[in-house]
């Protein structure tokens, strides 16, 4: 690890991992500043300005204050920043069980292969769905997953378009979430068994324990 390297976080703080197929583990979160998206639903966008530069030993030792072995990069957008990937491996050198959080716009290659990567694919109704990058499915690992936030059907079915389309379901899990502010989450658990979807239906524990409140 080189002091050289340094990243702008907005926060470093150990929470209940609210999504995922972690959902309930106590993790640590590595919150880095910045994102070229803004999704109307988005709930972090304290996180789009400011934060502090800090050098990766810095960062590091601030992660080693927490008795857990699971970490997340997230943001704003981690991958906005380019040394993020080299944080992500030096994590994974120090076998932490590294999670990496991503809106999906920007490439994912050379991300290490002991990352678990959790994608968004940003449907219509978020304002962003343009910005896609759609090569990015191609690589993704088993062991990653795939999420869509759902706000309405409209979003619902063009979701099961696009699994059906890149043939998702055969390259790694599916996660479906409720957008807080307009979907009811039953309305969505009643789609996915209606047509009997074999994906992963989450909502955000984190804000049902603690209201999005900032460093929870």
């Amino acid at each position: 690890m080189s002091k050289k390297k340094s990243l702008r976080v907005t926060e470093i703080f150990s929470s209940i991992q609210g999504e995922t197929s972690k959902i309930g583990l106590p993790t640590i979160f590595i919150r880095l500043t910045g994102c070229p998206l803004r999704c109307q639903y988005c709930d972090t966008s304290y996180a789009f300005y400011g934060g502090e530069i800090m050098f990766f030993e810095d960062i590091i030792h601030q992660v080693r204050q927490f008795n857990y072995t699971d970490v997340c990069v997230t943001g704003g957008e981690p991958l906005a920043q380019p040394n993020s990937k080299k944080l992500l491996k030096d994590l994974a050198d120090l076998d932490f069980q590294v999670s990496l959080e991503t809106g999906g716009s920007i490439n994912l290659e050379e991300i290490d292969e002991r990352v678990k990567i959790i994608m968004d694919i940003k449907t219509p109704d978020s304002g962003e769905a343009t910005k896609n990058r759609w090569k990015n499915i191609e690589l993704l690992k088993k062991s990653d997953e795939l999420k869509f936030v759902i706000c309405s059907r409209k979003d619902y079915q063009w979701s099961k378009e696009i699994i059906e389309e890149y043939k998702i379901n055969e390259i790694c899990p599916i996660l479906f979430s409720p957008c807080s502010e307009s979907m009811d989450p039953r309305d969505l658990a009643e789609w996915i068994l209606t047509d009997q979807l074999s994906i992963r239906f989450q909502m955000q524990i984190h804000k049902i324990l603690w209201d999005n409140q900032p460093g929870k």
